[in-house]
């Protein structure tokens, strides 16, 4: 840490360098435009150890949500590819959607199954500040859910934030030791770096995550790390900066 004018230490603040993988891209599986064996070369290319091919579940139809059928293809797919990979870890997950009620797509069975698993909101954005709150806070309660996708819910151009008492929702997530997402995707880039900064306060710990679709879309990781280093992050606040090794201890349930 350096000193700066005020005598108060300044944090060594994440730099893209320190990324070690990303915890949120999608295949073919869901709506990816390529395959998991695409998608984990590139994400090598950028020089990760690691990715976790998180395709949405099967309530997201718009988004061709992966049954519990094809789920046994792809963590076949997934295993056979890293039998073949070197000195790289495809991560088998999942983005599972928080159901208007607060419960998850897949049932614990299933969701035991996978290596990292996502929550995330895509409907019933117009509910009550309480209700949204309560969705997310039972979705960090279940013991599989180890982060929470784009957790205010805006879509830059589209759509505001949702209505949510981020202070509970830090609370819960410090309490469950849940990840809250920094979404690096230009229409998203939720959390914003205000709400990083509250959140860190707060005890709260993040992934950036690039919510790739496609093999060009990795590299905006980039805009991610810049609004993390706006909340004031270092590499310690964030899982994906964790070798292989440690990430996996950091995420075993």
């Amino acid at each position: 840490e350096e000193e700066i004018f005020s005598g108060k230490p300044l944090p060594k603040l994440i730099e893209q360098k320190d990324i070690k993988g990303d915890l949120h891209v999608y295949s073919t599986f869901s709506d990816g435009r390529h395959t998991i064996a695409e998608m984990a070369e590139a994400a090598r290319a950028q020089g990760y150890q690691y990715a976790a091919v998180s395709d949405h579940s099967p309530r997201l139809r718009v988004a061709g949500g992966v049954s519990v059928e094809d789920l046994k293809k792809k963590k076949k797919e997934i295993d056979r590819l890293n039998r073949r990979l070197k000195d790289f870890r495809i991560l088998f997950g999942t983005e599972v959607e928080i159901d208007t009620e607060g419960r998850l797509d897949y049932n614990e069975a299933v969701l035991s199954r996978f290596d990292f698993v996502i929550a995330a909101i895509h409907s019933g954005f117009e509910q009550t500040r309480l209700k949204l709150t309560s969705r997310l806070v039972k979705a960090c309660q279940n013991k599989y859910v180890n982060a929470i996708a784009h957790p205010t819910g805006r879509h830059i151009g589209k759509r505001d934030p949702y209505d949510l008492d981020l202070k509970e929702l830090c609370q819960a997530a410090v309490d469950t030791n849940t990840f809250l997402e920094i979404n690096a995707f230009p229409i998203r880039l939720d959390l914003d770096s205000a709400d990083i900064y509250f959140a860190r306060g707060l005890g709260v710990k993040f992934t950036v995550n690039s919510d790739s679709h496609a093999t060009h879309h990795l590299p905006v990781m980039r805009f991610g790390v810049g609004i993390a280093r706006r909340g004031w992050l270092a590499a310690k606040d964030v899982l994906n900066t964790l070798p292989l090794r440690e990430l996996e201890k950091a995420i075993d349930q």
